[in-house]
């Protein structure tokens, strides 16, 4: 089977972006180490003639050609994890993702995923999304508990991404601070991977 090809083009609200942070955001379904790997296997292109890396900076209106290879067969293993369902039809399966479960398998993780969890009470997940990502449509941090949407088809798996590309879907977070907070305030300071858990 041959890559996917596709164009995507650089929105206003990404101009300065990392290349890998923006290709993450429209790629919903893959994670942003594997976009990372698609920059390094070759398989974006566009902008700089001398080639991108990932941390290439994307300025508005610039356009760039994603190769997504056909995915891999999954190779998690279907593990009898409690998993609260909210919803299922044929083409779709909708969580509630509790805090401290990651979402798919990785370095540290091969196992305890919500991946893993859903091969076991789902048997027909799309593959769409790559290796060790079955029918998983968008991600949502470890530490963080909420609803997640995972395909039961490619068809389903193609339209909740554009969906989440286009932003159609309407996202609401609660989150819990510390200290006291105040009304009009806004906090504008960069987020990086840290040792505490993230929420």
């Amino acid at each position: 089977m041959s890559a996917d090809s596709f164009d995507v083009t650089v929105g206003p609200e990404h101009e300065g972006e990392r290349l890998d942070s923006y290709l993450a955001s429209v790629l919903t379904d893959r994670s942003r180490s594997q976009v990372q790997k698609l920059i390094k296997d070759g398989l974006v292109s566009g902008g700089d003639p001398k080639g991108l890396r990932a941390s290439t900076p994307v300025k508005a209106g610039q356009q760039f050609t994603v190769q997504v290879p056909p995915p891999e067969p999954s190779t998690a293993v279907a593990e009898d994890i409690p998993l609260p369902i909210l919803y299922e039809d044929a083409d779709l399966v909708v969580i509630d993702k509790p805090a401290g479960m990651v979402v798919h398998p990785g370095a540290g993780h091969s196992s305890g995923t919500v991946v893993n969890a859903l091969l076991h009470h789902v048997e027909d997940l799309s593959g769409i999304g790559g290796e060790l990502r079955p029918g998983i449509v968008h991600r949502l941090d470890r530490g963080t508990s909420g609803v997640m949407i995972a395909a039961k088809n490619d068809a389903a798996h193609q339209e909740l991404s554009r969906q989440f590309q286009d932003r159609e879907v309407e996202k609401e977070y609660i989150a819990l601070v510390w200290g006291v907070v105040q009304a009009g305030k806004r906090i504008d300071a960069p987020i990086a991977r840290c040792g505490w858990p993230r929420v």
